[in-house]
């Protein structure tokens, strides 16, 4: 695992930052190295039991702690409730890293008054058996640098933005180690995130289609969300996906860390669907 040391610059007192965290002693170092250089981290903690706060404290950081119940409503209520000691965020999880190239573009971007936007959307680079998936998993667009007051989230698992006001794409990205506690851990985690998933798709299911326009929209958020809940509609969707990854995608290219990396996901998807179709026969009082 990279960790990002000797590159960090001086303080940075124009960025707060905040990192989620449950029972993370073994990435909570890593993570907060990689953002020394920003002098107001806030570790947003869900009750850890494995001495994730005390590291943290030890490291600088101010320890803020609320039992998790799902991913908007976490998020929200830091965004409420968190005294951050400066406008503007960047949000990571702990087995995320910033980079020096991401720290100097969000702080000079919190510096330039004269900026209309409120919000940015980042890519990150997924690393797995020591390789960064460059193909199969290409850094996409996640909110992660925001003004809280400007913003809230929605869904239960891989929450969406509500943005009020505009926003933009930052072109650096951080690093992202989610393979980092095993593989055990990665199936247990998105076991509990694909039946949030389902809970999702289902909804999603009962309204409308995306329209022909937003599946084409230039802006790459709302593209890639319509083209998500396009997803919930078609069929062989776990095949689909492998496919996508593996060949539109050049997955092949990311070598036998990537042909894993596109098997996974397309586990993960088969998790999806097959606890939507539970959750229907559940709700129409047949035997699952």
């Amino acid at each position: 695992m990279r960790c990002i040391v000797s590159e960090m610059p001086e303080f940075r007192p124009s960025v707060s930052i905040l990192v989620l965290t449950l029972n993370e002693r073994t990435n909570i170092d890593a993570c907060l190295e990689s953002v020394r250089g920003f002098e107001d981290v806030v570790v947003f903690d869900s009750c850890s039991i494995d001495g994730t706060q005390d590291a943290a404290r030890d490291l600088g950081a101010r320890v803020v702690e609320r039992p998790f119940d799902n991913w908007a409503s976490h998020q929200n209520w830091a965004m409420a409730n968190i005294r951050f000691r400066h406008p503007w965020v960047f949000y990571l999880d702990a087995d995320e890293r910033m980079t020096p190239e991401l720290a100097r573009e969000v702080t000079a971007i919190a510096v330039d008054s004269s900026r209309r936007e409120v919000a940015y959307f980042c890519g990150r680079r997924n690393y797995f058996m020591g390789r960064w998936i460059r193909h199969a998993m290409p850094p996409g667009w996640i909110m992660r640098f925001f003004q809280p007051s400007r913003i809230r989230f929605e869904r239960l698992v891989n929450p969406v933005p509500i943005i009020d006001g505009p926003h933009g794409y930052l072109g650096a990205q951080f690093e992202h180690y989610n393979f980092s506690k095993g593989l055990s851990e990665w199936f247990d985690k998105h076991n509990k995130y694909s039946q949030f998933e389902a809970i999702e798709g289902r909804k999603l299911l009962s309204g409308s289609a995306p329209s022909f326009s937003a599946l084409l929209s230039r802006d790459p958020f709302e593209r890639r969300r319509a083209l998500k809940e396009q997803s919930f509609r078609m069929p062989l969707r776990p095949t689909a996906k492998f496919l996508w990854m593996y060949l539109i995608k050049r997955g092949f290219l990311d070598g036998r860390a990537g042909f894993d990396y596109c098997r996974l996901q397309a586990m993960y998807e088969a998790m999806i669907v097959m606890k939507m179709r539970e959750l229907d026969r559940k709700e129409r009082g047949l035997q699952t």
